[in-house]
């Protein structure tokens, strides 16, 4: 997440929990200023705890709001990074926030699952997906999304479902993380044909065609 910042950003980091990743960047002369925004009251006492012990009060605003609420306009936010949350997740507070958007940020997005819908989200506001990487850390996978606006783009279903960058370039862990999910797919779909007369019709549907297109990629 950290090198996907760029240099001197005026960073919002929702969901900030501890604070460590604007304080990890001020740290190391990274960035100019940041938000460090928290929905709980917990975490953001901890991420003013976290500020506060390293000496970035002036730097960093550390504020208890929901979503992009935490943001300015005075803050003139350059990037915006989101973690640790489902994409789903991410995708609804970017819509309930559009307002707080300039159109000038940089996202820098890492989705714990729900990939496809954040992108469909990113697409239909014209953020186009500038890089995509996926890590794999204690037997999970995670995908990182960097975006930025530029006006229409458009994504196939397909490259919406694997990720425009990362199904071209198609990584070691990119393949390992398909064929990991494929035998879960086929069961899935066993169950849901087994199943049938309960199951609504677009839930078989898009199952199975998920099952065609990791077959494909993975030849």
């Amino acid at each position: 997440m950290a090198a996907r910042v760029p240099a001197d950003a005026r960073l919002a980091d929702i969901g900030s929990d501890h604070a460590y990743l604007p304080v990890a960047l001020m740290r190391r002369g990274l960035i100019a200023m940041a938000v460090a925004g928290e929905v709980a009251a917990t975490p953001f006492r901890a991420a003013e705890r976290t500020v506060r012990e390293n000496g970035f009060e002036a730097r960093i605003r550390v504020r208890l709001a929901d979503g992009l609420g935490a943001i300015e306009t005075e803050d003139g936010i350059s990037a915006i990074s989101i973690c640790g949350m489902g994409g789903e997740t991410i995708r609804d507070i970017f819509e309930k926030g559009k307002s707080r958007l300039n159109g000038s940020e940089r996202l820098i997005l890492q989705p714990n699952g729900g990939e496809p819908e954040l992108r469909q989200w990113l697409m239909d506001n014209g953020y186009r997906i500038v890089h995509e990487e996926i890590l794999r850390e204690n037997r999970f996978d995670y995908e990182i999304i960097v975006a930025e606006h530029t006006g229409p783009v458009a994504y196939s279903p397909e490259a919406l479902y694997f990720g425009p960058l990362l199904m071209p370039a198609r990584s070691p862990a990119f393949l390992e993380k398909w064929r990991r999910v494929l035998p879960y797919k086929l069961r899935t779909l066993a169950d849901l044909q087994r199943a049938r007369q309960a199951v609504p019709e677009d839930k078989l549907r898009d199952t199975a065609q998920q099952v065609r297109w990791i077959t494909e990629l993975l030849g």
